[in-house]
């Protein structure tokens, strides 16, 4: 912030709190004023209010619908600007790269818009100019948000997360959407890691090209994913299709836990048989750790089984205080009530996603950002899948996927219906049962492990407990002290005390005393 001039922040500051003041923040902020004044607010707050509305395991559903109605066509950017962008990265004229730029741009975003170009070698390009001065713009918008969050009365944020803690996530996202070379390191992972899937593509990246600041890339002469009509009048299979996006989806977030986490239509084309995934600016990451727990959730809600999906949300949660396990399982176990009679090739993924964040909100628990990304990416593809190939299923489709050569053997939408799932469900459980066993009793041989009884009894219950606790461990001291002397007095062990070995006098002895000090403390106890 030292670089921006104190008369510039000053008069932002101003045109903020004017935007504050239009729409009567101070009377509490609903979603829909919300979306009002970032949109009046400009580019910098649509991007926020767009990651924003990712955050539905943070924000009430309400204000996360609502965010997502935010405008993605901005006023573009001058032509001038965008040539001095450009020679500004690259340090010389443009018409050393290009033959031609269109002013035109095909569109304008926040951060960035995108114009179609043509190389000096040939190759139809487009080039993707960051809106200038936007970083600094954004970052003096940002410090500005987290005043005018200290300035909004309680009330008007009441029942939302820190807003101070979400900006910080966001600018952090922002910025990593703000250096075009992260984007073409993504860009050229993704192609790595899709090479062998033989109906997918990327668009060319032209490295030498690309800065900060500019991204170059091949230009995709494509079909749109929702141009039905073009798509069938050429031939394709709308069902395939689908049916491809998804699998190719799946495998981005369960095999290499690296996936698009902003799949909208317009960002998917089709091109000679192949699903071409462009602008990569916006990428989801997920730990091995954390794929792992998503699949044992897509199996707790294909085998209704609560605690599975209860342990998969407790593994992967973040948060500060210990949730109350039984109103989790309760929260879930309503939650597949409200799905459990619908099979699995209508179950609507974006809707129990939704869902699930809103259980997992209720109970104040956070999830890891690669999440929430993924649960945005996911309403995108249902979106997609809704209106090209509405037959398909996504859970059906990432079952499949992640069960591998198992299910490959049988019709899975089959077996998981009635006595089928029931039979999984329990030979699951089977398996874990010799591994929880195991689990405990090392536990316990290291101190570890306890047991936690929530009784409401009396005090004076709780003393007689005790005491018929301790009567019984004595009587079975006693019990074996006498069976063990009296199966050593039929031996002829040495030493011996008038005839009886001495070990199993000792026995008895220490038998009588046993029962002794028992008596005594029963008599005093009774007086009491």
């Amino acid at each position: 912030m030292s670089t921006i001039e104190p008369i510039e922040y000053n008069s932002r500051l101003r045109e903020i709190t004017a935007v504050l003041r239009k729409h009567n923040i101070t009377r509490g902020v609903t979603p829909k004023k919300l979306r009002a004044i970032l949109e009046d607010l400009g580019p910098t707050f649509i991007k926020l209010g767009q990651i924003m509305s990712m955050h539905s395991d943070i924000l009430p559903k309400r204000y996360c619908d609502e965010l997502m109605l935010l405008c993605s066509e901005v006023t573009p950017m001058p032509f001038d600007e965008v040539i001095s962008v450009i020679e500004g990265s690259y340090g010389r004229s443009w018409k050393r790269v290009f033959s031609s730029i269109e002013e035109t741009p095909q569109g304008s975003a926040s951060i960035a818009q995108v114009h179609r170009a043509v190389l000096k070698s040939g190759e139809e390009v487009v080039v993707k100019v960051q809106r200038k001065g936007i970083y600094e713009k954004m970052a003096r918008d940002i410090d500005l948000l987290h005043k005018a969050v200290k300035l909004m009365p309680p009330i008007s944020i009441k029942g939302m997360a820190d807003l101070d803690l979400v900006l910080d996530e966001m600018w952090s996202v922002t910025r990593d959407e703000m250096n075009f070379l992260t984007e073409a390191a993504n860009m050229e992972e993704f192609a790595r890691r899709n090479k062998d899937v033989t109906f997918v593509g990327t668009p060319i990246l032209y490295q030498q090209y690309t800065t900060v600041n500019v991204l170059v890339m091949e230009y995709i002469d494509g079909f749109g994913i929702d141009d039905k009509e073009a798509l069938i009048e050429h031939g394709y299979d709308l069902k395939e299709i689908g049916s491809k996006l998804v699998d190719n989806y799946i495998k981005q977030v369960m095999d290499d836990g690296f996936f698009h986490a902003d799949p909208h239509s317009g960002n998917v084309k089709i091109r000679d048989g192949k699903i071409i995934w462009i602008d990569m600016g916006m990428m989801g990451r997920l730990t091995e750790h954390d794929r792992e727990m998503i699949g044992k959730a897509v199996q707790g809600i294909a085998l209704n089984d609560v605690g599975l999906i209860q342990q998969a949300v407790l593994a992967i949660g973040e948060f500060k205080e210990r949730p109350d396990q039984r109103k989790l399982y309760e929260d879930i176990e309503g939650l597949l009530m409200k799905y459990g009679n619908t099979e699995m090739g209508q179950i609507n993924v974006a809707a129990i996603t939704t869902d699930l964040m809103d259980v997992m909100k209720n109970n104040k628990i956070k999830m890891p950002h690669g999440l929430t990304m993924l649960a945005r990416g996911l309403t995108h593809m249902e979106g997609v899948l809704a209106n090209i190939a509405p037959d398909i299923n996504m859970v059906e489709i990432a079952t499949a996927h992640m069960s591998g050569e198992f299910f490959r053997n049988f019709d899975l939408k089959k077996e998981l219906k009635s006595s089928g799932k029931s039979v999984l469900k329990s030979f699951r459980k089977a398996l874990d049962i010799p591994s929880m066993v195991s689990d405990m009793m090392s536990g316990y041989l290291k101190g570890q492990a306890k047991v936690n009884l929530d009784l409401q009894v009396t005090d004076e219950l709780a003393r007689l407990l005790r005491r018929l606790v301790r009567n019984i461990v004595m009587g079975l001291w006693v019990m074996a002290l006498l069976i063990s002397s009296s199966i050593i007095c039929t031996t002829d062990m040495t030493p011996k005390i008038l005839g009886i070995p001495a070990l199993g006098a000792f026995g008895y002895l220490l038998a009588f005393l046993i029962m002794m000090y028992v008596f005594i403390r029963h008599v005093l106890t009774r007086k009491k």
